[in-house]
């Protein structure tokens, strides 16, 4: 039980240090990107896909 709480722990000081330094802004504008790039690119497989049938 002790490693468990050791292990999250250190996850937690690992996610303060990227909020407090800013990178974590950063990656959510990154995902919100890739989001709508893979949202996108999903969209047009799903029309070529059904002209091939």
């Amino acid at each position: 039980m002790l490693g468990w709480a050791l292990a999250f722990f250190i996850i937690a000081i690992v996610a303060g240090l990227f909020g407090f330094l800013g990178i974590a802004s950063a990656l959510a504008g990154i995902a919100k990107i890739l989001f709508v790039v893979f949202l996108v690119l999903f969209v047009i497989s799903l029309i070529f896909g059904r002209r091939r049938a």
